[in-house]
């Protein structure tokens, strides 16, 4: 049963960080003058980098570390920080991706599905932090095989929201995504704290005996 809770942990950090349904309003913004079908090749086109992204990630992430010398405690202590300071954003500040002069530029880009709505919007560093942590927790292939099936739900979800983003902003309005968001950054701070803890417990180990 633990595993499974471990299971459920990922999939729920990663749609937490990917924030698909934040996304939406840029989506809208940057695909107001595209057809029907275009509009379904760029949501499909963004859920696959972000797959094509991830991925590789949860193989060659530690490795990479290791060869620039950095110790997975200090990594886990940064990727929490930078989680936290994404749940405050997420809490507290309106949700805001790209300044009006970037939305502009980005809607007028031929790929704007790859940046910057797959990267770095959804498949941003969090993201990428998280995949790289969970990779090293993984103590089997049935583990690293998991977490390359929870990358691919969380494309299909990003395709999903993107795909019924007119539907959903209808249903919800604005206010509503806000406050969806405000909430999933409230979980999300918790793991942000979590993996801060855990990585100066392994740092400092004289912290965790008290």
């Amino acid at each position: 049963m633990g595993d499974w809770s471990k299971y459920a942990q990922i999939l729920i950090a990663l749609f937490l960080l990917a924030d698909p349904l934040g996304a939406i309003p840029v989506f809208l913004v940057l695909t107001s003058e595209q057809g029907r079908e275009e509009r379904k090749r760029t949501a499909a086109l963004a859920a696959g980098t972000v797959a094509v992204v991830l991925i590789p990630f949860a193989f060659v992430g530690v490795p990479l570390l290791q060869i620039f010398g950095v110790r997975l405690a200090s990594f886990r202590v940064g990727g929490g920080v930078l989680i936290l300071i994404m749940a405050i954003s997420m809490m507290f500040a309106p949700p805001a991706p790209l300044v009006p002069k970037e939305t502009l530029e980005a809607a007028g880009k031929h790929d704007l599905a790859i940046v910057p709505l797959g990267v770095p919007l959804i498949a941003g560093p969090g993201v990428v932090s998280s995949v790289i942590l969970y990779a090293d927790e993984a103590k089997n292939v049935y583990e690293r095989v998991f977490l390359v099936v929870a990358i691919v739900l969380l494309a299909a979800s990003v395709w999903a929201a993107l795909r019924l983003a007119q539907p959903i902003s209808k249903l919800l309005g604005r206010n509503g995504i806000n406050l969806t968001v405000r909430l999933m950054g409230l979980l999300l701070a918790a793991i942000g704290v979590e993996f801060i803890c855990r990585g100066l417990g392994e740092l400092l180990p004289g912290l965790a005996g008290r």
